[in-house]
């Protein structure tokens, strides 16, 4: 049987738990921190978004959750994306005179995402503080060892460690993919694989396929027996939300709330930030924004034709002439998972699973890792879902096996 920690990770080991994880990217059993959404959540009610009332209400926000009596300083997650620099402008107008340092993570040989942040900074009069990290798994067991879930994509342990050392006080863009359609690669996708007859389970499986990087093509071949894997069930997580009367593109913004935003980043966050007794500032997130974005009707959010999505902030930002310094396609903190198997992730899941527990108490199939694990041509979706088997074997080490310990570094 599952048991949930207080802190919101497994404990135990359950089926659902590890099939979901290794296959959707998170974990529908956890208790989230978020209101979860039904369909009637996202009926469209604004006839036209007001930039003026999403600009305030954020602006808003900040103030409640900076107390400028006390709080003198703080840090913020700065990515050089549309997000966290709306957030930093906000800021920015909302309390002029608190000193802030912006975060950013440079990632070996992966695109550089700083040099749009540090313009971004300079231009707010923000300090910008880079985060070199040559080997992205190195400290993946005391990472895992503070969220207690099987997770190998963790940037945020980096940017909340370094921000313990500034403020206690983190700020960020979180929500702003799912609330107000960032997603434009994946929504692309979707409507060009169904139409107007698909069902809700031909919907549920389109929306699957545009993730790339959570499942392989054989995805059911590497679980072992204990797991347990059902496509039938992972179907059934993902149709409810397409069966409903929104619009197909509502229905991908209801999945994705109800997704990773609710199971897998925020829970995750929420963790590190706690484990480093940092304190979150994520306008975004609040429960107004939460609510008035929702009821946004897609069209103002996503732009179809242009393949442009989040047009309300990007007015925002518009107001503010800072989003000349936005670089044009989408970009968060992001690891080129390819180069990262070629330097550090092939060995060590050669280190870690050629002879792993994972394998011999029959949760995973050997045979599918000794398949894939030598090659040097491996697709993008086999390297990810490999380092998803490595935090896996690492998080039963720490939690099932109790043989590894969480000062462990990966070399």
């Amino acid at each position: 049987k599952l048991t949930l920690s207080s802190e919101q990770g497994l404990s135990k080991i359950k089926p659902d738990s590890i099939t979901n994880i290794l296959t959707l990217r998170y974990d529908p059993s956890i208790k989230p921190n978020l209101p979860k959404k039904v369909w009637s959540d996202l009926k469209p009610s604004i006839q036209k978004p007001s930039i003026e009332f999403i600009e305030k209400s954020i602006q808003e926000i900040i103030k409640k959750q900076v107390n400028v009596s006390s709080v003198k300083k703080i840090c913020i997650a700065l990515s050089g994306g549309i997000d966290s620099a709306l957030i930093l402008t906000l800021i920015k107008k909302a309390v002029p005179d608190i000193h802030v340092h912006a975060i950013s993570v440079k990632f070996a040989n992966s695109v550089d995402e700083t040099e749009s942040a540090s313009r971004i900074a300079a231009e707010l009069g923000a300090d910008h503080h880079i985060i070199h990290i040559e080997n992205y798994l190195r400290d993946l067991p005391r990472a895992i060892s503070i969220i207690k879930l099987p997770f190998w994509d963790l940037h945020w342990y980096h940017v909340v460690k370094k921000s313990q050392s500034l403020s206690k006080h983190l700020a960020s863009g979180d929500g702003g993919d799912e609330l107000f359609g960032g997603y434009t690669f994946r929504y692309k996708k979707f409507l060009s694989l169904i139409n107007n007859n698909s069902t809700p389970l031909e919907k549920a499986k389109a929306y699957l396929s545009c993730h790339e990087r959570d499942h392989v093509p054989d995805q059911e071949n590497l679980f072992g027996k204990k797991s347990r894997f059902s496509w039938e069930s992972i179907y059934n997580t993902l149709s409810v939300y397409f069966d409903n009367t929104l619009s197909p593109i509502e229905q991908v913004f209801l999945a994705d709330y109800n997704g990773k935003l609710l199971y897998n980043f925020n829970p995750i966050n929420t963790k590190i930030l706690n484990h480093f007794s940092v304190e979150p500032i994520s306008p975004l997130l609040s429960e107004d924004i939460i609510s008035h974005a929702l009821r946004i009707p897609f069209q103002y959010k996503y732009d179809n034709t242009k393949d442009i999505g989040k047009l309300s902030l990007r007015k925002i930002l518009s107001k503010h002439h800072i989003d000349k310094l936005i670089p044009k396609e989408k970009l968060g903190f992001n690891v080129n998972t390819l180069n990262l198997w070629k330097s550090f992730g092939q060995s060590l899941c050669q280190e870690y699973l050629m002879d792993s527990e994972i394998t011999k108490d029959g949760w995973i199939n050997k045979d599918w890792i000794s398949k894939y694990i030598d090659r040097t041509d491996l697709d993008v979706k086999y390297v990810n879902k490999l380092l998803g088997l490595l935090a896996f074997e690492i998080w039963y080490r720490l939690f099932i096996t109790k043989d590894m310990s969480a000062n462990t570094t990966l070399n």
